[in-house]
């Protein structure tokens, strides 16, 4: 069980309007993220904390650290504005905590704090991208028209003062999930369930993603569906059944991606989608394996649904794997980009279908049209392309240490020893395909 940390957030309104950022694509935690302020509740910050009519019910540590948060992200003295008397009520609105299948997990205590006007803040632009007083009606349009990236509980915060402005308590912040029964599951854009199987993928991560993409009157498409065990396939189909299945897609034949998927298939009499490619190397792990299944070969430009009234459409992102698929809506709000980078973990570039060269070229693709949000098959999705930029940063690094220790006349197993040297042994086998395939791309560039 992954420790608990204290955090606020600092839910701030003045009438019918919400104060909201968006948060910085380069940051670490939830890039691009919409949110309210706020932060972890630190050591000392009872300090901060004062004795008022409007405060007497409050914990002293947690409103200690809203005010320490004001202060650092918006330039705000909360304490004095209360004494001013430009607030009209502070309330702990309630408690979301982060589910127990998420490795980080978070208490935080929601704070309104209610403004007799609105006040101009001193945004920590280091923070957030975008500042700015909302009503929550609107906010709640952008997000039911998928341009708003946000947890559950921010969404949950949004819906309910749009509904009742005058709200002092909100008691089912915490996403509600039976893990006897289901698999996590959470919808972070508007119209794109995500769930969260326990799957056989490389650690450090425990999942793979799954999603549910389809209007009403269009094709439901399943994307991925490789739970573990018999056991999290019941839970899967359970949860599947939530929103309904009219076909499974694959992106790729890794099995950490579609183990399990005819048998769901056959269950639901749905067919399955893939790339040629990805038809033809499954066929040669497991023959049988699409026996009783209708298959739909998918390739570049083929439109296979609707999202929010947007075509969602197939481009093919060689590179990790030759056949790899990944799908966007026309718009580009956002883009399953699978295992082309990673939310946990590192990717690998292996085996007779990994490619390093067409790895580069397909992320310079897909940074070049600059899709608002990012979905890897492992972790949450991500706000802007700075993954994907700093994922080819990293990788040109490697080639670079590698061209170093080549002309240098060092093996690729030599290499491996000085270069990941702080990676875990276990992992050196794929970290050595890695190497082998920069080898390569280096001579396919003409540089050795």
């Amino acid at each position: 069980m992954s420790r608990i940390i204290d955090a606020v957030s600092i839910v701030m309104t003045c009438g019918d309007e919400i104060f909201a950022i968006q948060r910085q694509f380069f940051l670490k935690a939830f890039p691009g993220y919409w949110a309210f302020p706020g932060g972890k509740v630190e050591q000392g910050d009872d300090a901060f904390s004062i004795d008022h009519e409007l405060t007497k019910d409050l914990e002293h540590r947690l409103f200690g650290a809203a005010v320490r948060e004001g202060q650092e992200e918006l330039g705000v003295d909360l304490r004095a504005e209360i004494k001013a008397g430009t607030i009209r009520s502070v309330h702990c609105l309630g408690l979301a905590t982060t589910p127990d299948f998420n490795p980080y997990r978070f208490a935080t205590y929601f704070f309104r704090f209610d403004f007799k006007s609105k006040v101009d803040f001193i945004v920590d632009e280091n923070e957030a991208r975008i500042a700015k007083w909302m009503s929550a009606e609107n906010l709640l349009k952008e997000f039911n028209k998928g341009q708003i990236l946000a947890v559950p509980p921010v969404i949950k915060v949004i819906e309910t003062l749009g509904k009742h402005p005058d709200v002092t308590r909100i008691d089912d912040l915490i996403l509600p999930y039976d893990g006897n029964e289901f698999v996590p599951c959470i919808e972070s854009i508007r119209g794109m369930p995500q769930i969260m199987p326990l799957s056989h993928t490389l650690p450090p991560a425990t999942r793979t993603n799954s999603f549910i993409i389809g209007d009403q009157g269009s094709p439901r498409i399943l994307i991925d569906p490789s739970p573990l065990d018999d056991e999290e396939y019941r839970k899967f189909k359970n949860t599947v059944a939530l929103f309904g299945a009219d076909k499974i897609l694959l992106t790729h034949h890794h099995p950490d991606h579609y183990e399990r998927s005819n048998k769901l298939a056959l269950e639901l009499n749905i067919p399955i989608l893939l790339s040629a490619y990805t038809f033809e190397r499954i066929v040669r792990l497991e023959p049988d394996y699409f026996a009783g299944i209708k298959t739909e070969l998918v390739k570049e430009g083929d439109i296979i649904s609707k999202w929010l009234s947007h075509d969602v459409l197939v481009m093919e992102v060689p590179g990790h794997d030759e056949g790899q698929i990944a799908v966007y809506p026309r718009d580009f709000s956002w883009f399953l980009a699978g295992d082309l980078f990673q939310g946990v973990g590192t990717v690998v570039i292996g085996g007779e279908a990994g490619n390093m060269q067409k790895y580069f070229h397909t992320l310079e693709r897909i940074i070049k049209l600059s899709p608002k949000v990012l979905f890897p098959s492992h972790g949450i999705g991500l706000g802007g392309t700075n993954i994907l930029e700093n994922t080819l940063k990293h990788r040109k690094l490697r080639e670079a240490q590698i061209l170093e220790r080549y002309n240098e006349g060092l093996t690729p197993e030599e290499m491996l020893e000085k270069i990941y040297a702080d990676v875990r042994k276990d992992l050196w086998p794929f970290a050595l395909e890695n190497i082998n395939k920069h080898l390569e791309k280096l001579k396919a560039d003409g540089i050795i």
